[in-house]
């Protein structure tokens, strides 16, 4: 009798293998791609840091469009006081302007990345994301999302971002915070790791041939984390991610114990295999394949409270059903 383990092994490795080349035969991305996103470089405090603030901004315009296949025209990108034009500034108007134009372009299964850049000041009572001019609070940023079609990934890297959790968070949206705590004051490093993050193919952690939100999320915290350990320096900045409508976000170390992370786990950046598919069969495998990733994230979430030998058999016939509407839908597209 093959070894359960063996088995079990097999099926996760074909999962990987059928995903990866799903991935690299996917079509090219069609007049009509569901991917969006906004960087928002807000108001610098001075030239060094506005140079560092080109860079990032340059290797994630990179990094959507070489890595992730991102339309470049679907990428909307405000620049700090060093913009050459009006309409590029990042402003209160110009933000404002640039999601309600949005709102007529999004559709409802689309994905819109929205990336904070910059800083951000807590003054108690408010967290705001700084600007050129007038700064915008997080009810503001809320405001603004609200009819908003489609998944939302919010990421705001700077300090005193944590009260964006608490008034950002909705069913259907995933927000990132750089820091756990409003108390955390000074500039932060995650935003220098998400971007590297961004740019590595080696954040496809589960080796699957995409990328989703979570394994950012998760390499950009432990890279976060070593950073203060190589320097042996306390660890002044802990990024907090929520997914599930909660006003509270968890650690990348943590959200193992509960729901948060099963969400961020199932949205990619890269486009699926089929994706542009017309034809109903292959529409509905994709369908299949999404409920049967969402089922297998919410049975990890199960593991430490589960049986392990139930788990096991359980997990196993998933990512054998996985493996196979993989593969259909690889054959069909």
């Amino acid at each position: 009798m093959i070894d359960r383990r063996t088995v079990l092994l097999a099926a996760l490795l074909a999962t990987a293998a059928i995903a990866a080349t799903a991935h690299a035969q996917a079509p090219a991305a069609s007049a009509r791609d569901p991917r969006w996103a906004v960087v928002v470089s807000g108001a610098s405090g001075g030239a060094d840091y506005a140079k560092q603030l080109a860079t990032w901004r340059q290797a994630i315009q990179a990094a959507l469009t070489s890595r992730f296949g991102f339309p470049a025209a679907q990428i909307v990108q405000l620049v700090d006081e060093t913009a050459r034009e009006a309409g590029t500034v990042a402003s209160s108007e110009n933000v404002r302007k640039a999601f309600t134009t949005l709102k007529g372009q999004v559709g409802k299964d689309d994905l819109v990345l929205v990336v904070l850049l910059g800083h951000g000041t807590y003054d108690g009572q408010s967290a705001k994301f700084n600007l050129v001019g007038p700064d915008l609070t997080a009810a503001d940023w809320a405001g603004l999302f609200n009819g908003l079609p489609g998944r939302l990934v919010v990421v705001n890297t700077t300090e005193s971002s944590a009260p964006f959790m608490e008034t950002l968070a909705a069913k259907g949206r995933v927000v990132i915070t750089a820091t756990d705590s409003a108390a955390q004051k000074y500039a932060t490093v995650f935003p220098e790791y998400f971007v590297k993050t961004l740019a590595d193919a080696g954040s496809d952690l589960d080796k699957n041939g995409r990328t989703s939100i979570w394994e950012l999320f998760s390499a950009s915290s432990a890279a976060v984390a070593r950073h203060y350990t190589e320097r042996a320096q306390l660890t002044t900045e802990r990024a907090l991610l929520g997914d599930t409508g909660e006003k509270t976000g968890v650690l990348a170390t943590a959200a193992a114990a509960g729901a948060a992370g099963v969400a961020a786990r199932g949205w990619y950046l890269d486009r699926e295999a089929g994706a542009d598919s017309t034809d109903p069969a292959v529409r509905a495998l994709i369908e299949r394949r999404r409920a049967l990733e969402t089922e297998a994230e919410a049975h990890l979430q199960k593991k430490q409270s589960t049986d392990p030998a139930a788990w096991a058999v359980e997990f196993e016939r998933l990512m054998v059903e996985l493996a196979k509407v993989s593969r259909d839908v690889r054959q069909r597209s």
